[in-house]
């Protein structure tokens, strides 16, 4: 009687080591998949760095060359941006100047203060979970901002977040 309860007793014990090492297993394929999830957005952040200098040479060129094929390719080539969640950050001009998405790289006098006169070079961002906002900047957008001519890019941006506190 006694050898038959030590052994459930061992078989018990036995039971919840296979369950603890079951969950532990569990928990590190998890850890694993979330690592390697995260390892494949920064490298497609690393190369999409280096691919959006490309796409701008040949938004310009199209531009200038009016060329329906290359407007095509440019096309074609957003529209993979677009399915893989990557969205082009593209402000209007008078719209209130977004630190968190923009880069004034530049102040012009006239218009309303603290908003865009023009959009110099496109942002890009795409969907993070990692981030608390849920949305990562891959590029800011750089715009010109209507301010005091030859105020520095960062007084620009700081006098737009204090009017944001007011």
């Amino acid at each position: 009687m006694k050898k038959a309860v030590k052994s459930q007793g061992e078989a018990e014990i036995l039971k919840n080591q296979l369950t603890r090492m079951m969950a532990d297993y569990d928990n590190l394929r998890k850890r694993t998949e979330a690592q390697k999830d995260l390892w494949i957005k920064f490298s497609t952040e690393k190369v999409l760095i280096k691919l959006f200098p490309v796409l701008d040479m040949l938004e310009s060129a199209q531009k200038h060359l009016n060329d329906q094929g290359l407007a095509i390719a440019v096309s074609e080539f957003k529209k993979v941006l677009t399915e893989e969640g990557i969205e082009e950050i593209l402000p209007k001009k008078d719209e209130l100047f977004d630190p968190e998405e923009q880069e004034a790289v530049d102040s012009v006098e006239g218009g309303k203060k603290g908003h865009i006169a023009e959009l110099l070079l496109s942002g890009w961002k795409f969907s993070d979970q990692t981030s608390e906002t849920g949305v990562k900047i891959i590029r800011p957008a750089k715009v010109k901002v209507y301010g005091h001519k030859n105020q520095k890019n960062e007084e620009v941006e700081k006098e737009v977040l204090r009017e944001d506190e007011v």
